[in-house]
C-alpha cells in the first residue's frame, strides 16, 4: 500500500546511535508482488486469467550527515520500476492479458532526526524523533499503452498503484526506539512509528485505463470526485533482536497502510484504504564500517476498506459497494549501510 517509501528504520539503528562516523550512505531495496484481491479480510481473488498482478521494485539511496548532540540530516532518492499485468484494464474480462509499466525517479524525501539522549555505547536505550518532507518529484501522470483490442492501442495514465509519485508534498514524522534487556546487550526490543500527512486532496489525474471517461448513468453520482487521491500513509514496527557477535537476528510485527480519512485536508477521490499486518523476521550483519540487512515481512492479515467516494456512492444508491484492493503474501527488503 505504501508507495516508494521503504525502510522505516530498516537501517541499523543501534550503530546509528553509537557510531563516531560523520557520514552514512544506505542503499536499500524493496520488492513486492500483489496478485490477490481483498475486501475487508475476505479473499476475492478471481480466476487466474482475470487476476491483476502488480510487481514493484524500488531502490533507494540515502545520504545521512550525522551532527553533534544526536542530530542527523537524511536525503533519500528513490528509483522505482512498477509493472501491472491484467486483462480487465485492456480488452476486459477473459481477454488477453497485457502489461503497463512506470519507471523512473520517485518522490525525494528529506528528514531531520534527533536522539533524545546523547548517543553513547553505555546507554541501555534511546529514542529518536524525526520530522521531514516528501517532495512531489515522482511523475504522478505517467502514461503507457492500453490494448483495447487486437488493433486498438490507447496511450493513457497507468494505474495509481504503480505511479512513480502521488503529486503531493508530504509532511513526515517518525519515532525510532530501542532498549537492551540485559547487561551483555545481546537482547533488545525495538519500535518504529512512521506517519506522513498529505494535505493535498486529489492530484488531477483521472484513471480510465485508456477508455473515454463517461459520466455515471445515475445523475446523483455525477457530483462525486474520482480523480486520484493523495492519501496519508503510515507504518508501525515492533519486535525483538538478538545480537551474536557480528550478527543480529530480529523478529517482530509490521503494520502499514492508508487511512480512509486524512488527518489534514480532504480525503476525496480514488484511493484504496486499509492495512496489511505482517510477521517480520530479519537478519543484520555488522562490521565497523558497514552493515548488510535483510527483512522478509510475511502478511498474516489484510483489511481493505471503502474510500470516502465509495461510502458516498453507497449512501446515494442505498446499495452496498464492494471495492477490493490488491495485495500479495510478502515483502522483501535488502540493503547495506556504509559508515564513512
Amino acid at each position: 500500500m505504501i508507495r516508494s517509501i521503504n525502510g522505516f528504520g530498516q537501517y541499523n539503528g543501534l550503530n546509528n546511535s553509537f557510531t563516531n562516523s560523520e557520514w552514512q550512505i544506505t542503499v536499500s531495496s524493496r520488492y513486492y508482488s500483489s496478485y490477490k484481491n481483498y475486501f475487508g479480510d475476505e479473499d476475492l481473488t478471481p480466476a487466474k486469467q482475470n487476476q491483476t498482478v502488480n510487481s514493484v521494485f524500488t531502490a533507494e539511496v540515502t545520504v545521512a550527515r550525522l551532527l553533534k548532540n544526536g542530530w542527523s540530516l537524511d536525503l533519500t532518492i528513490p528509483y522505482t520500476d512498477g509493472a501491472r499485468t491484467s486483462s480487465q484494464e485492456h480488452g476486459g474480462a477473459n481477454t488477453k492479458r497485457y502489461t503497463t509499466r512506470a519507471t523512473g525517479l520517485g518522490d525525494i524525501r528529506f528528514m531531520a532526526r534527533k536522539w533524545l539522549l546523547p548517543p553513547s555505547i553505555n546507554e541501555r536505550g534511546n529514542i529518536q524523533l524525526g520530522l521531514g518532507l516528501k517532495f512531489a518529484t515522482g511523475d504522478y501522470k505517467y502514461q503507457d499503452y492500453f490494448h483495447k483490442n487486437d488493433t486498438t492501442v490507447v496511450l493513457s495514465y497507468v494505474n495509481p498503484s504503480i505511479q512513480l509519485g502521488d503529486g503531493g508534498t508530504g509532511i513526515m514524522s517518525e519515532l525510532n526506539a530501542y532498549y537492551f534487556l540485559n547487561s551483555r546487550k545481546t537482547w533488545s526490543v525495538y519500535g518504529n512509528v512512521f506517519y506522513m500527512l498529505n494535505p493535498r486532496d486529489q492530484n488531477g489525474v483521472l484513471f480510465t485505463a485508456g477508455s473515454t471517461a463517461q459520466p455515471p448513468s445515475n445523475p446523483a453520482l455525477r457530483g462525486l470526485q474520482y480523480e486520484n487521491s493523495v492519501p496519508d500513509v503510515w507504518a508501525l514496527r515492533l519486535g525483538m533482536e538478538y545480537n551474536l557477535k557480528n550478527w543480529g537476528f530480529s523478529f517482530g510485527i509490521r503494520d502499514e497502510g492508508v487511512p480512509v480519512h486524512d488527518l489534514l485536508g480532504e480525503s476525496n477521490g480514488t484511493r484504496r484504504p486499509g492495512y496489511n499486518l505482517a510477521l517480520e523476521p530479519g537478519i543484520i550483519y555488522n562490521q565497523s564500517k558497514f552493515s548488510i540487512f535483510f527483512y522478509l515481512p510475511v502478511f498474516i492479515k489484510h483489511d481493505i476498506k471503502l474510500s470516502v467516494t465509495d461510502e458516498q456512492k453507497s449512501e446515494i444508491t442505498n446499495l452496498p459497494v464492494v471495492s477490493p484492493g490488491g495485495s500479495g503474501d510478502y515483502l522483501i527488503f535488502v540493503g547495506a549501510q556504509f559508515r564513512l
